[in-house]
């Protein structure tokens, strides 16, 4: 009999959640989403993932991933939704307001945990590093499989600002960057972590993997880069893993 757990992930434009099979990381209906509340308060973050959730009736706990650092139920940054989520024990916020467990994780830490489990990264040795590309860049690093969270790396600064203000998805499309452009950008924080970290592959996900193709041919690195095998919805899942 599956064992299904609801994955909810929280991004700074949209809040996509799913049921999740976390025995073989399927998802057992299609995946629902709706727009980040503006401002993306704890509350009105809240009041969104309990509207989702009510498609999902019986869906065991909940797994949250949120673009923030998470630690004892508490987040303590807050990258791309609003400063108030700063010190808050969001953990028991959502577990009233849903009447069921609820655990929260950075989100490139729940999509890493996915793609290491069931996707890009399974079985793969050595020092992986997952990055999300999307409204920022989030960061998950694995050594031979375990997990160094809350490492936030897009904020690591490049040409004297965040990285992410340089490379993320969003940056590309709010100045109407080509692929052979970004590709170039995105190369350089990548070649900035290689110099670090010297990881034996890089994995990217985001919803712009599904252009990976596009872009692929302009990047140049040490390390193999390939796109998250588990697509969009590797945060999804990776937050149902960490709820279970």
């Amino acid at each position: 009999m599956a064992r299904l757990h609801l994955g909810v992930d929280v991004g700074g434009s949209s809040i996509k959640a799913g049921l999740v099979d976390i025995d073989t990381g399927a998802l057992a209906v299609d995946p629902v989403s709706r727009v980040t509340p503006s401002p993306a308060t704890p509350q009105a973050i809240a009041n969104a993932i309990c509207a989702l959730a009510k498609q999902f009736p019986g869906g065991g706990r909940v797994g949250v991933g949120v673009p923030a650092v998470v630690k004892q139920g508490r987040t303590w940054t807050a990258a791309n939704i609003d400063a108030g989520w700063i010190g808050v024990d969001v953990g028991a916020l959502l577990s009233k307001a849903l009447g069921r467990p609820a655990a929260f994780l950075n989100d490139a830490d729940a999509a890493g945990l996915a793609e290491m489990r069931f996707g890009a990264g399974r079985g793969v040795p050595g020092t992986v590093l997952v990055l999300t590309l999307g409204t920022g860049i989030g960061s998950a690093p694995f050594i031979d499989g375990r997990l160094l969270p809350n490492t936030e790396f897009g904020h690591l600064l490049l040409h004297g600002a965040s990285a992410e203000l340089h490379a993320s998805a969003r940056v590309r499309v709010e100045q109407g960057l080509g692929w052979q452009e970004w590709g170039a950008r995105l190369t350089e924080y990548l070649v900035y972590m290689e110099r670090l970290f010297w990881p034996d592959l890089f994995i990217l996900g985001g919803g712009v993997v599904e252009q990976f193709d596009e872009f692929a041919p302009f990047l140049s690195t040490r390390a193999p880069v390939v796109p998250a095998a588990l697509g969009n919805h590797a945060g999804i899942i990776g937050a149902a893993l960490a709820a279970a």
